[in-house]
């Protein structure tokens, strides 16, 4: 965990393993996959695939990555596209059995390229549908961090109607005017001048002999202290106690809660010791959706670890999008926000 998603040349990326969109004969092609050998070196890397023999569409094999920032190249073929049933369940193999060897061989990250999109002719919306709800299987059982690759943002594709619906959503407003009419209406104001009442010498104090007396006698700030003290013995309940607390009434594992916020299990745990311990923004907003939280609920959690939502910030306008319209899939906001070039929740 977690997982999210970016932009830029995977040859690059420092995870633990990088996959390579092969050819079922593993040899060096274009694409990414001759990006991929170029950068770990043609001869090493060609030497190496050419002991498995070939790999079969939906099959992974995994070798050293020889010159590049990752320890293991994994290859998988991805279908050349003909729009079939069959085709999306080997793509979906791909992700899967790809991830699958990551976890044999005990690595804790990996980076893909959107398999079978390109020259293999996979729309790049079924691309990312496939690669998103594969990716998200995998990790509701298992602990990995993943990271979804695009070599160029246009690459990625939103569908057409949330896209739509967020791009009037953030559309700026214009500012409400003052009409000719009612600012004339408006009184005018008036120039200072000093108080000229005459002053009434019988009126009595504004304290009586006993106030000046006992405000006199206590020492400078002891008022203002106790009053800070009751108001802290009064303090409201703090984001973990609500946190947990709610996570008990929903009957919810801690797994469940993680996993389905997109956090680490570590900083899980971190707020889970300490009870002090105050998560970022992205953090708290997470676990908001993974409790399924509505609006008004999410923004009371979030007032305990010291946040609020603005209307004016685009994150805070995508992300109150979802919570109130009780969507709650993690994965399709953070596409939202990936597409608007913000950060992620969770990741």
């Amino acid at each position: 965990m977690p997982f999210f998603i970016t932009h830029g040349d995977i040859t690059k990326v420092e995870t633990d393993a990088i996959v390579n969109a092969a050819n079922t004969k593993l040899s060096y092609g274009g694409g990414v996959c001759g990006s991929i050998f170029r950068a770990a070196g043609v001869d090493e890397m060609t030497s190496a695939c050419a002991a498995f023999g070939g790999c079969a569409t939906g099959s992974a094999v995994i070798t050293p990555a020889f010159n590049l920032p990752a320890k293991y190249v994994i290859h998988t073929p991805g279908p050349r596209w003909s729009g079939s049933e069959r085709d999306k369940e080997l793509l979906t193999s791909c992700y899967i059995n790809a991830m699958r060897l990551a976890t044999q061989h005990k690595l804790s990250s990996i980076a893909f390229p959107l398999i079978s999109s390109g020259i293999y002719g996979c729309p790049p919306d079924v691309a990312l549908s496939t690669a998103v709800c594969a990716i998200r299987d995998y990790l509701l059982h298992n602990e990995l961090s993943v990271c979804l690759v695009f070599y160029d943002k246009a690459e990625f594709m939103l569908p057409k109607g949330l896209k739509g619906e967020l791009s009037e959503l953030l559309r700026p407003k214009e500012p409400a005017r003052l009409s000719a009419l009612r600012y004339a209406e408006r009184p005018k104001p008036q120039p200072w001048k000093a108080d000229s009442r005459p002053v009434d010498e019988n009126a009595p104090p504004p304290f009586d002999d006993a106030d000046v007396c006992f405000m006199m006698s206590m020492p400078c700030g002891v008022e203002s202290d106790m009053e800070l003290d009751n108001m802290l013995m009064r303090r409201a309940e703090s984001f973990s106690g609500m946190l947990f607390r709610l996570i008990d009434a929903r009957g919810m594992s801690d797994p469940d809660v993680y996993k389905r916020a997109n956090i680490d299990r570590r900083v899980f745990s971190r707020i889970r010791c300490d009870p002090n311990y105050c998560p970022s923004k992205n953090t708290a907003l997470a676990l908001c959706v993974a409790l399924e939280l509505d609006l008004d609920r999410s923004c009371d959690l979030l007032r305990r670890a010291g946040y609020a939502l603005s209307p004016s910030n685009k994150f805070d306008i995508i992300v109150s999008y979802f919570l109130e319209r009780g969507r709650y899939d993690i994965f399709e906001i953070n596409e939202a926000l990936f597409d608007r070039d913000l950060s992620q929740l969770g990741a």
